[in-house]
């Protein structure tokens, strides 16, 4: 019984991964569990039985049946997904002990470059745990232990986006220059590599084509295939060509191979072959692989069709060759008795190779049959046509001289069976059946020996066998011109330069962006190439550069390009709510609201959306409803619990408020939204020590938002340190030149210092930003008042009577003042 089970178990693995592969995870979680029935203690059973409870997202599954091999560390596979697990389920110092106790496992391994459309590695290399450590380290609150993983996760794979992502939010200081470069291990991986990994169209290498050019893959005597790892259900090693898929019939596929070596070219059933469409299911661990690159060797191998070495055709005894029975065809039979024959021998490996693959291995492919003549099917036809002085011509002598390969061997490497070298060149070609795979020329059109004749063979004409063989054989042709279009390293390296300055200047706009540095983030995402400038995240990147410079009218220009290009895009949608709240849309918000409702009712994104609009309309509880509803859905989303502060304040329940702004604080530390309102609580509860304390941490993650400094310098004016503020205010007019409430504040301040004149200044370029404000208006009547300039005075605050009829109170008491003070003037003179 213990064969049936390894096949049983080898049959289910193969349909595991067949079913994860083409993103089917509930019929792959239906067979992991009969795999676990089957191989109750294999690690690899219940790696398998994890991946799919994770693919499914039912993580507590995922972290129970992984646990017993994933938390000893005794499975990579097994300690990957606990670990993945354990982050979604905040079980952080789990995740770090199950890898850290497999790292004997994973590090060190580097699979860059060896996942293609046919192959992948099951388990994750050194970069990718890295970075998964990384996360569970930033969770468990270990900074430092987060940016070293992340950093070496780079160093490994430059092309790690989550963690550089990472370490960017996570404020860390980077030379992104340093960090999107070829490494000398990337480089050594492309030379060796290269011609395989980087184009899926093409499934073999050099050697496995200079073998199909010659046709050695069909040779009954090739080299058996290298076998794959058992406990690997996705084959590790690059495999190119395997038969026998998943419904594979066994009993038949052996008895075809032992009547007809050739029929081994054709596609098994299941989806087998050498192309690439035949390879989207991995096979299964128990099932050998052929690979282009036998392991532990330097030179390419041949590369079979086999699924494992062909069975021999039924076994004969060898005879005296001098001797050989005259029963059989004069030729063609000679021919395939002496190939069998030889096969069973060991034979020395360079006999064994065609000249056409000793040539692709050495890189010195020649033309030397060029100068020979050949059929429209590509066919070479050989010099010497005759076999023996005075034979007679037999149809199949005929055919076989016509059809002989393109390339042979030197006479003497090849086994003699009579003195006529011609008979020498046709002991090389095995017995094959006119069935053949599209683009193979191997077929040799003869009689076979011992039964294994079709009779339909028998009774085809001439003509007939060959319109096949030339229908069949005629794709060769096009093999040369493959080998040239095939890629070059140097092309490869070149290629992944070019991707690696894109991706640095991605990651020089993200970075910026991540500092605030809103400006040259915007320089950066311009400079890019149209194509990408026009993609969703690129768009995104642009518009939340302008909100965090306050231009929101611009901002919106790219959210709104969002909605056009990706309608059902939740992501970044709460910062394209803000926007609309400051500026007043309020049906565009509500329509924006109702349209991400509607398409993802359980995204925090659309909840935030849908509270701004309820705020904007000024029904702050219908608010705070939608942003608590936000946090349910994501506990870890900052901007929502600010949100929810935000409403709390403008229902004065300051306690409340402080508690949400803290939350946001919690999920993310560099929420510098979250720190500006407990400074804002802090101010209108009169305690401008505290409130500092926290515009300043605020300002200091990001500090070129003229607001946080604008703030800051407000606390310092309410704390009458009217020169401290003052510097604060005119830092934030650099950094703002056009906002008028950092102008404003810049002017007053100015008037407190008695330094009239620079004042006007500001109020003059004050008056033009905002000509409709009242308090504008108010604050050049007092200037011109202490200017002693009247009229002027009256003026302006008449304007700010007219903008601001509430503050006329205010604005006749002025008014009246500077009355009494002519009075006084004139009483003084009278005097």
């Amino acid at each position: 019984m213990a064969p049936a089970n390894t096949c049983v178990t080898s049959q289910l693995r193969q349909l595991i991964c067949y079913h994860l592969d083409n993103n089917l995870a509930k019929n792959a979680l239906f067979f992991a569990e009969r795999l676990a029935a089957y191989d109750h203690r294999s690690a690899e059973s219940a790696y398998l039985l994890a991946l799919c409870y994770l693919r499914l997202g039912d993580h507590a599954s995922a972290s129970e049946y992984s646990r017993t091999a994933g938390f000893r560390g005794t499975h990579l596979g097994c300690a990957y997904v606990f670990a993945q697990a354990s982050l979604v389920l905040e079980k952080y110092k789990e995740g770090i002990t199950a890898l850290e106790k497999s790292r004997g496992l994973w590090g060190g391994k580097n699979s860059f470059g060896k996942h293609t459309q046919s192959t992948r590695n099951a388990y994750p290399d050194a970069a990718a745990v890295y970075c998964l450590l990384g996360k569970l380290y930033a969770g468990h609150n270990d900074k430092r232990k987060a940016i070293s993983n992340f950093e070496e996760a780079l160093k490994l794979n430059p092309f790690m986006w989550d963690a550089f992502t990472s370490l960017c939010d996570m404020g860390v200081k980077l030379n992104v220059s340093n960090i999107f470069k070829l490494s000398a291990e990337m480089e050594a991986i492309l030379k060796t590599n290269a011609p395989e990994q980087w184009d899926s169209q093409l499934p073999m290498k050099d050697a496995t084509l200079a073998a199909m050019l010659d046709h050695a893959q069909n040779r009954p005597g090739a080299r058996p295939a290298a076998t794959v790892d058992p406990s690997d259900p996705f084959n590790n090693t690059s495999s190119r060509s395997f038969t026998g898929g998943i419904f594979s019939n066994f009993g038949t596929q052996q008895k075809l191979s032992e009547s007809n070596p050739s029929l081994t070219n054709l596609p098994a059933t299941g989806g087998g072959g050498t192309g690439p469409e035949g390879m989207e299911t991995p096979p299964g661990p128990s099932a050998p692989i052929d690979i282009s690159v036998a392991a532990n060797r330097k030179e390419p191998g041949v590369v079979s069709a086999y699924p494992i070495e062909p069975p021999q055709a039924p076994a004969r005894k060898p005879r005296a060759i001098p001797g050989l029975s005259m029963d059989f065809n004069v030729d063609a039979p000679k021919m395939s008795r002496a190939m069998s024959t030889k096969r069973v021998q060991k034979v020395p490996e360079p006999a064994e190779e065609s000249a056409a693959a000793q040539a692709v291995r050495s890189h010195n492919l020649t033309a030397g049959g060029g100068d020979k003549k050949r059929t429209i099917s590509g066919q070479v036809i050989p010099r010497q046509t005759s076999e023996e002085p005075g034979a007679p011509q037999r149809r199949s002598v005929r055919l076989i001289n016509q059809f002989r390969p393109t390339s042979s061997r030197p006479v003497s490497n090849l086994p003699s069976v009579g003195a006529n070298p011609g008979r020498e060149l046709k002991k090389a070609r095995p017995p094959i059946s006119r069935i053949m795979r599209p683009g193979s020329s191997t077929a040799t059109v003869g009689r076979q020996v011992s039964g294994n004749r079709k009779p339909m063979e028998d009774s085809m004409d001439i003509d007939q066998k060959e319109l096949a063989v030339k229908t069949w054989s005629q794709p060769t042709i096009s093999l040369p011109q493959q080998r040239t279009s095939e890629p070059e390293p140097l092309k490869q390296e070149e290629a992944l330069r070019v991707l690696l300055d894109l991706f640095k200047r991605f990651g020089s706009g993200y970075f910026a962006l991540s500092q605030f540095r809103s400006s040259e983030a915007l320089q950066i995402y311009n400079a890019l190439p149209r194509a990408q400038q026009d993609t969703p995240w690129v768009m995104a990147q642009m518009g939340r550069a302008h909100y965090e410079q306050a231009a929101y009218a611009e901002a919106e220009v790219y959210y709104k390009r969002i909605r056009q290009v990706a309608p059902t895009r939740c992501q970044d949608m709460e910062i394209y709510s803000t926007i609309l709240w400051h500026l007043k849309r309020e049906t565009d918000l509500a329509f924006l609201a109702h349209e991400l409702i509607d398409a993802s009712w359980k995204s925090p994104q659309a909840w935030c959306a849908l509270g701004n609009s309820w705020s904007l309309a000024r029904d702050h509880e219908q608010a705070l409803r939608c942003f608590k509803r936000a946090t349910q859905l994501n506990p870890s989303f900052a901007y929502a619990f600010t949100l929810q502060g935000h409403e709390h304040v403008a229902n004065e329940e300051y306690d409340k408020a402080l508690t949400s702004y803290r939350l946001g604080i919690v999920a993310d530390p560099r929420h510098y939204n979250a720190w500006y309102g407990v400074g804002r609580v802090y101010e209108k509860l009169g305690n401008y020590e505290l409130a500092l304390d926290h515009f300043t941490k605020a300002s200091k993650i990001n500090p070129t938002n003229a607001v946080l400094i604008c703030c800051i310098g407000t606390a310092y004016e309410k704390q009458k340190q009217t020169r401290q503020a003052l510097s604060y205010f005119s830092q934030a007019t650099e950094l703002a030149p056009r906002s008028a409430l950092t102008r404003f504040k810049k002017a007053r301040a100015l008037m407190s210092l008695g330094d009239l004149g620079s004042a006007l200044k500001e109020l003059m370029i004050l008056k033009d930003l905002a000509p409709d404000e009242a308090m504008v208006h108010f604050l050049l009547g007092r200037l011109y008042k202490g200017l002693r300039e009247k009229g002027l005075a009256v003026r302006h605050f008449t304007i700010a009577l007219n903008l601001d009829p509430k503050a006329s109170q205010q604005i006749k008491e002025a008014i009246e003042s500077l009355e009494d003070e002519e009075e006084d003037d004139d009483g003084s003179m009278m005097a």
